[in-house]
């Protein structure tokens, strides 16, 4: 599956204040989708909104569009990251007086329903003027965050849970503000609406407090970047921040420090803990030439390192950008939810309306019909049901980060524990994909001219097995190459002093394999031979040895009923030696890098989604072909940018691990989903049969949403198999 924001325009995060509810984020969501050159996710749970721009739509126009609707809107980068934690901060001390202070008014009032059923009954009732008094601020200065929530979303043309809340509210404080300034002969209702709008803001209160948490693996990434870096200027070594770190500088990494940038070892050795990107817990160690990654920790020794990414362009902050991502993109599961919202308040709207109407005919009690009209549209709020997937998926991802699983679509994710096939490739996917050269047959040559003539050919080749023949050549002066040329999945030709050498699988040169190749390949070692345009010169047998991991992560995989196919360019005998190590019975040998995409069709074609993992460029078409694909980490950017996951740890045990966690995730949703809904399925018809008062109603709606979020936090217990 591709990733929409690999497609044409760019894409913006944008932070959103003002929303209340799910009935809030689908019309912001439907008012951003109608503007020109815009395409919008709306999170509720992130209070995100990510907006793909086309030609002819910026900023501004979201801004803009967002503020019409009823909300703000401001673009998403470090330091509005950081002003936007202050802000909330700063509203969630103010909703915390703001409730204590609505406890204290409220408190008298539903205090005085406890005396009333006593011996005196309403003898115990407290003076009408002063529950007048004491309800009056708890409705429109404590509650005006209700009508200023209800305004804004019936001025943008829909209507949400503030719309319920004010309404059902205003109706019992306007019905008992009448009894009381004309002394007529009914029972009054304050205590009901200050209930219910101190219940609501408490639920509002938890309800913060648990979204804060569902984000804290994104914000413990954002934590884990150092602030400085120390480089070298002019023989000195000076302290700079890192956001003035420039690709080349060369900058010291002391013993038990942080890695500012991504970097390369230029001087130095020393253990690194990499656990914060690969979940592996066991240090890597670092020489001349090894990688190094940003906010990584430094073990004993001192190294010193040349940037090689800074800024946007570090892992670190690929990861951080995957996973918000992620966490602000919609399941399919959600679809639902968001067309229920759409309709749920007007809906709601009219069945107490139908309430109101059915009782005042039924018993001929005003007071009772308004009540049971209260209780409905305090106890019906979509605010669960829009929670129930964002919340989940915003664990479940940020749990996969921390496992070295990044997800970059929510969708992705829902799909991967419907996999049926999974197609391997082999070289560096299966294997470690750092080949050696294990045999040189001579023929026409020796050993020595060989192999120098072999590395001639290949040098500036990142081909794998390029690699592998360089790699056994050691102080050698290789010859330059002209008229070079690299056919993919066949070989390469050029001419090197005065000779046209070609270097290949047998096959491409038209050489019949003898018991030689035959025996090499049974081995499971790849054979490619030079030739001229006279004679076989020789025979390089190369062998990449299976991960440690791949037998386990194969019958892992098997075992939960994934048909597991690998795909090689390799010739038969060389893939069936490997197959048969790894535990796998089915593969396609000898399919070139452009077939792979269509032997990906051809599974699909057969029935059952279809999952491919591969590391290289030439998986790339493969990947975006499958249902759903995986990058191995340490495999190239092509194969990570068109991949749905990406395996940090390069390690395929983590194929099985991100299909329990995809299994886990969507339980929870499914889980929440099934509460969301069975909550508003009872709780509105015993609200309009009223058998609910409309204090307890308030209660329950309030801590539907918490109890959502709260069972998206169980997530958090999840863990890989693979530790």
């Amino acid at each position: 599956m591709s990733d929409p924001a690999s497609e044409s325009g760019r894409v913006v995060e944008f932070a959103i204040a003002g929303m209340t509810c799910a009935a809030c984020s689908a019309r912001l969501e439907k008012v951003l989708n109608r503007q020109p050159g815009m395409q919008a996710n709306v999170n509720l749970a992130a209070e995100r909104a990510r907006v793909r721009l086309m030609a002819g739509a910026d900023e501004a126009a979201v801004v803009a569009a967002v503020s019409k609707a009823g909300f703000s809107a401001t673009v998403v980068d470090n330091r509005t990251r950081d002003l936007e934690k202050a802000r909330r901060a700063a509203a969630y001390t103010h909703d915390i007086r703001h409730f204590w202070i609505a406890v204290a008014l409220t408190l008298p009032l539903v205090g005085q329903m406890l005396f009333m059923f006593g011996e005196h009954g309403h003898a115990n009732e407290l003076p009408r003027w002063l529950q007048l008094a004491l309800a009056t601020p708890v409705q429109f200065w404590i509650g005006w965050r209700f009508y200023d929530g209800a305004w804004k979303a019936l001025r943008g043309g829909g209507a949400n849970m503030d719309v319920l809340v004010a309404l059902g509210t205003s109706m019992a404080w306007g019905f008992s503000a009448i009894v009381t300034l004309f002394g007529l002969d009914q029972h009054v209702y304050f205590e009901g609406g200050a209930a219910v709008i101190t219940l609501v803001l408490l639920g509002k209160l938890l309800e913060a407090r648990a979204k804060v948490r569902t984000s804290e693996a994104i914000e413990a990434l954002i934590r884990l970047q150092p602030k400085t870096a120390r480089i070298e200027r002019d023989g000195q070594w000076v302290e700079i921040a890192v956001d003035a770190l420039m690709p080349g500088d060369i900058f010291m990494v002391r013993p038990g420090e942080s890695v500012p940038v991504d970097g390369e070892v230029v001087d130095g050795h020393s253990s690194v803990n990499e656990a914060m990107l690969t979940g592996e817990s066991m240090p890597v160690a670092k020489v001349v030439g090894d990688k190094v990654f940003a906010a990584t920790a430094n073990g004993q020794g001192a190294l010193r390192c040349r940037a090689t990414g800074v800024g946007e362009h570090t892992l670190l902050a690929g990861i951080i950008r995957l996973v918000g991502e992620a966490q602000g993109s919609k399941a399919p599961v959600q679809r639902l939810a968001d067309r229920i919202s759409a309709i749920f308040v007007p809906a709601v709207c009219l069945v107490a309306l139908g309430t109101f109407i059915g009782w005042w005919l039924h018993s001929g009690h005003f007071a009772e019909a308004l009540v049971n009209a209260v209780a409905v549209l305090v106890i019906a709020c979509p605010c669960a049901l829009g929670l129930a997937t964002p919340t989940a998926i915003m664990v479940g991802t940020g749990q996969g980060a921390r496992a070295g699983i990044l997800v970059k679509n929510a969708e992705a994710l829902e799909r991967a524990e419907r996999i049926a096939v999974l197609a391997l490739d082999k070289t560096g996917t299966l294997t470690r994909g750092e080949p050696e050269v294990t045999d040189i047959v001579p023929r026409a040559l020796d050993e020595a001219s060989a192999l120098r003539l072999a590395a001639a050919l290949e040098q500036g080749s990142e081909h794998p097995l390029a690699r592998a023949i360089l790699g056994r050549i050691v102080a050698v002066d290789l010859p330059k190459t002209a008229n070079f040329k690299a056919l993919p999945g066949l070989g390469v030709t050029g001419e090197v002093e005065g000779r046209v050498l070609r270097l290949g699988s047998p096959g491409w040169l038209g050489i019949e394999a003898d018991d030689t190749v035959h025996r090499l390949q049974a081995q499971g070692k790849t054979v490619v031979v030079l030739a001229d345009d006279q004679n076989v010169l020789a025979l390089l047998a190369i062998a990449d040895a299976l991960r440690p991991t791949s037998r386990q992560a194969v019958a892992r995989l098997r075992a939960r009923g994934i048909r597991v196919v690998m795909l090689t360019g390799d010739n038969a005998a060389t893939a069936e030696a490997i197959a048969r190590e790894a535990g796998i019975d089915e593969f396609r040998a000898g399919i070139l890098p452009g077939d792979k995409a269509a032997a990906v069709a051809e599974l699909k074609a057969a029935g059952g989604l279809v999952a491919m993992v591969g590391d290289g460029i030439n998986d790339a078409p493969a990947l975006a072909a499958a249902d759903v694909s995986f990058a191995i980490g340490a495999g190239s950017d092509a194969a990570v940018e068109a991949a749905d996951l990406t395996l940090i740890r390069s390690d395929l045990c983590g194929v099985d691990d991100a299909i329990e966690l995809s299994r886990a995730t969507l339980g929870k949703i499914r889980q929440n989903l099934f509460f969301a809904f069975i909550y508003n399925v009872l709780g509105i018809p015993l609200a309009a049969l009223g058998w609910l008062n409309p204090v307890v109603a308030g209660a329950a709606m309030a801590m539907s949403s918490v109890s959502v979020v709260s069972n998206s936090l169980l997530l958090k217990r999840w863990r890989p198999r693979s530790d």
